[in-house]
């Protein structure tokens, strides 16, 4: 691939990341609006799609990282979009029905998930 495929295949990337967040953002309004309680969640293989690292933690237990630098930039800001748009915190985790992970931002560069205790009880070998 030339510079030039390159820098447009950046480009056009970008502005797909730009029209997913409209989109996010646009059906979080509209369940504003019309007072729906539960948003749809994307498919959790929008997160499943990047490279995470173990971690440990006092508090947490066992959770996972992904970081901006080792993952592809169109999977990683495509993810992050979706958690940033949806205020996921580690105090307001997103996940799905039928999620086997829950997921939060703290940061700019890291996507942190953390197993569902549901997902643990009814994981599959």
């Amino acid at each position: 691939m030339n510079e030039t495929e390159e820098i447009t295949l950046k480009a056009f990337t970008d502005f797909l990341n730009m029209i997913e967040s409209a989109c996010v953002e646009t059906k979080q309004k509209i369940g504003q609006i019309t007072g729906a309680t539960q948003t749809v969640a994307v498919k959790e293989e929008t997160f499943n799609g990047l490279s995470y690292g173990k971690q440990q933690g006092s508090r947490l237990g066992e959770y996972e990282t992904a970081g901006k630098n080792s993952n592809p930039t169109d999977k990683w800001t495509s993810a992050f979009n979706v958690l940033k748009q949806n205020g996921a915190t580690i105090n307001n985790r997103y996940h799905g029905e039928g999620y086997a992970y829950a997921y939060w931002l703290y940061g700019e560069d890291r996507i942190y998930r953390q197993r569902l205790a549901r997902a643990q009880n009814h994981e599959h070998p």
